[in-house]
């Protein structure tokens, strides 16, 4: 029986973090990062990236990404120096692959000859091999029993929480955590935008405002409309201004959830409003940090939220929490649904993971929550936060 344990590459340990410190590499000028996926992937790696900037300060650091991760980075202040568009590959971007653009792009990515390269997307399988052909000097990353090996590799286990995990890889490349969450602000002008709508801004007479992402991108973590649409009517009834916000994909969902709080009051119509699909994602930010409180399922906006240090409420399946709940409870609070099996199937949904087949079934894991415990959190969290922005 192979026994599996983290890979030091023959490095000695100079100091703890959440695993093990491994000496720095020398030389390092050129840092690739590999992370794709969507903004809570991007949110879960930029501790990892921090750590990196402040344990080689005159390196630059490119990450490669995804268009939305891009987007956001480019407006947003963060830890990020560029940013590189991944290619369509099976595993690291899914989409139809191009063989003659993979070529492309790692002849592009070998001619900057990248002094360490730091793989954080997933357990290796497909992302190993892919950071491999950057041709970095060095390279680390995470590894599950049957992915290729990097030259310094952290055993992959699906249960760790996703920034930690990739704090401890940073570790191995000779970088001790710093901020054990993302950090990010928004570009100036982004801001002043948003204080021209209703209920932003400084001034007397500024109502709390509540923003609410109803989305997620699996279905079984969404927090049914309905349920939603009770927290938005009695924040609109207690003198809370509601945005309710999205992609232009869930623009439907947004509208259902504004449509089902207007319903369950008399008139007039309730401070509720929709803006799922129209804000870019420098937008986005300017509202989720100028609001008072963020209610939302396990999702990119939600983390997005939390880097921008706007207090949140998290509709979280027990199983996701272990690896995407924030750590603290002073700014953060959570509500867990507990559901181990898929209630039409019955299959044990807490296996997961890249050997775990899924079931075809989409019914929420969390819609046992109570709407009144969620709103119960909305009203300590602008009672109570240190925050500036009138909330």
């Amino acid at each position: 029986m192979e026994l599996f344990n983290a890979d030091f590459g023959g490095a000695r340990i100079t100091g703890h973090g959440i695993g093990p410190v491994l000496e720095p590499f020398s030389g390092i000028s050129r840092i690739a990062v590999l992370r794709g996926g969507g903004l809570g992937d991007l949110m879960f790696a930029l501790p990892a990236v921090a750590a990196l900037k402040a344990a080689y300060p005159e390196a630059s650091v490119t990450l490669l990404c995804t268009p939305v991760q891009a987007e956001l980075l480019s407006q947003t202040v963060g830890p990020v120096d560029e940013t590189v568009i991944l290619p369509f590959a099976e595993g690291v971007r899914p989409g139809p692959e191009d063989h003659q653009e993979l070529e492309r792009f790692f002849a592009a990515m070998r001619a900057r000859n990248f002094d360490l390269a730091v793989q954080l997307h997933g357990g290796g399988r497909y992302s190993n091999p892919f950071l491999l052909r950057l041709g970095a000097r060095h390279t680390v990353g995470t590894r599950t029993p049957d992915a290729t090996p990097l030259e310094r590799t952290v055993p992959y286990v699906y249960y760790q929480h996703e920034p930690l995990r990739a704090l401890e890889v940073a570790g191995f490349a000779g970088a001790p955590p710093g901020d054990l969450e993302a950090r990010l602000e928004p570009l100036p002008e982004f801001g002043q935008q948003h204080a021209q709508l209703p209920a932003l801004g400084n001034g007397p007479g500024i109502h709390r405002v509540l923003v609410i992402h109803p989305g997620a991108t699996d279905p079984r973590r969404r927090w049914p409309a309905e349920r939603f649409a009770a927290v938005a009517r009695r924040a609109a009834d207690d003198g809370f201004r509601v945005y309710v916000v999205g992609d232009s994909s869930e623009k439907e969902l947004a509208e259902t959830v504004v449509e089902l709080a207007v319903e369950q009051g008399p008139e007039p119509r309730p401070a509720i409003e929709s803006v799922a699909g129209k804000l870019s994602l420098g937008e986005l930010a300017a509202l989720l940090a100028s609001s008072s409180v963020v209610v939302a399922n396990d999702s990119g906006p939600r983390h997005l939220a939390q880097a921008l240090g706007t207090p949140t409420v998290g509709v979280y399946w027990a199983g996701n929490a272990i690896n995407a709940a924030p750590l603290g409870r002073s700014l953060h609070r959570i509500h867990l649904g507990w559901a181990t099996r898929c209630e039409v199937c019955g299959v044990d949904i807490t296996q997961v993971g890249w050997t775990a087949p899924r079931c075809p079934h989409d019914e929420s894991t969390v819609k046992a929550v109570e709407p009144s415990e969620v709103y119960a959190d909305v009203l300590q969290l602008t009672a109570t936060s240190l925050l500036p922005h009138g909330r």
